[in-house]
C-alpha cells in the first residue's frame, strides 16, 4: 500500500474519531482508539516505537518514541493540545530521519476542526 493511500485512511479514521469524541481527551486515549480503528481496517500498526538517536558510532536509547507507525511506512504523531507548536513538527521530522521513513502526519485532536489539526511532514517539508 502506498504512503498516500495510508494517509487517506488515517485522516478518515482521525475524522471519525474526532466526530464521535470531539476534542478534550488525553492523547493516550486518542492513541489507543486510533490503533484500534486502524487495525479494524486491516492495517499493520505499531504503537510507542522506540526512536534511538545516532551520533558517530553511538546509539542512544533516550526514550524517544513515535506514537504510531502504520504499515512500516507512515509515522503518526498525535497531540491533544490547544495549539500545535513548531517543535511538534520538528519532533516528527526527527522521527522520520531516525527511521528513514518519508511521510509523517501530525494529528492534533485538540483542534475544534480536525481538518485544521492535521499536518503532513515529508522529508522535513511541511505540505
Amino acid at each position: 500500500m502506498h504512503e498516500n493511500e495510508i494517509a487517506t485512511i488515517v485522516v478518515d479514521v482521525a475524522y471519525q474519531i474526532h466526530v464521535r469524541l470531539g476534542p478534550g481527551l488525553l492523547e493516550s486515549a486518542y492513541q489507543a482508539i486510533m490503533v484500534h480503528e486502524l487495525r479494524k481496517r486491516g492495517l499493520q500498526v505499531e504503537a510507542e516505537v522506540s526512536m534511538p538517536v545516532y551520533y558517530d558510532d553511538l546509539k542512544l536509547d533516550l526514550g524517544y518514541r513515535a506514537d504510531i507507525i502504520v504499515e512500516k511506512s507512515v509515522i503518526l504523531e498525535l497531540k491533544s493540545v490547544e495549539k500545535v507548536a513548531e517543535v511538534h513538527k520538528r519532533q516528527l521530522f526527527t522521527y522520520l530521519r531516525a527511521s528513514d521513513l518519508r511521510l509523517g502526519l501530525l494529528i492534533n485532536f485538540g483542534s475544534p476542526l480536525i481538518k485544521d489539526g492535521i499536518s503532513r511532514v515529508v522529508n522535513g517539508l511541511k505540505e
